[in-house]
């Protein structure tokens, strides 16, 4: 469902021009969830950004639903939806009326609009603010307003840069719920973490980002299978060099 290949992205102009992602080749399949893991400053965003078409790649080629990224961003942009670190949530509409304002920009019918409001309110436990203000609202509700916001138009691609960041205990596991919801519904999901323990519970896929490149990916047991731990934070320190037995 989502293939990158070959994927470069630099930032800067002449001599301080520098890479981002360099290279980087992933494939994202319907029905798991994969996990870009490292730290800030990876490349997580940028790849991130770049398959929901907000920045176009220097080289290589991004496929959401067999759609090219670059040349047919509406066909992306239908299939797939995106919750990035900026909520740009409006403070004076009431979370209803958030998504019924992004629904009618997707050009849903009302009822969809209102039926698919009930159903991610049911399931992000958003029923008690869905008519408070959203500039009232704490850091996790409106986190789940972003999230349904990015689902209400029942996408076949769900990408989350950093979805927990910032969330207390109870707010996390709201929205790891809702991710493991979407892959069994049969969705694409990629979303990328720093929260290594986060990703060991969450993850089919896995690929480990450091300084722009792809060091290591692969299933769990394949990586344990290579490195002898099912320990991320071990394995990630381990393949790039930090680690004891690097």
């Amino acid at each position: 469902m989502i293939r990158i290949e070959g994927f470069r992205k630099h930032f800067g102009k002449g001599a301080k021009r520098v890479p981002a992602v360099d290279g980087i080749n992933l494939s994202a399949n319907p029905g798991r969830v994969f996990g870009l893991l490292g730290p800030n400053g990876a490349g997580k965003t940028t790849t991130l950004r770049a398959v929901a078409t907000l920045i176009k790649p220097d080289e290589g080629r991004i496929l959401v639903a067999g759609h090219d990224a670059v040349t047919e961003p509406h066909a992306v942009r239908s299939r797939l939806g995106f919750l990035t670190g900026a909520t740009g949530l409006y403070d004076r509409l009431n979370a209803t009326e958030t998504l019924q304002y992004f629904g009618r920009l997707q050009g849903m019918s009302e009822e969809r609009i209102r039926q698919r409001t009930r159903e991610l309110a049911d399931l992000l436990e958003m029923t008690p603010f869905l008519t408070q203000r959203v500039g009232t609202l704490s850091t996790g509700q409106k986190q789940k307003c972003s999230i349904a916001r990015a689902a209400l138009h029942d996408p076949e691609v769900i990408v989350l840069d950093e979805p927990t960041s910032g969330l207390d205990v109870i707010a996390s596991a709201g929205v790891v719920a809702f991710i493991h919801r979407c892959a069994e519904e049969g969705r694409t999901v990629l979303f990328s973490t720093h929260i290594m323990p986060e990703a060991e519970r969450l993850c089919h896929d896995l690929a480990f980002i450091h300084k722009g490149l792809l060091v290591e990916a692969g299933t769990l047991d394949e990586l344990e299978e290579r490195h002898g731990s099912r320990d991320l934070n071990a394995i990630f320190l381990k393949v790039t060099g930090h680690g004891p037995h690097s």
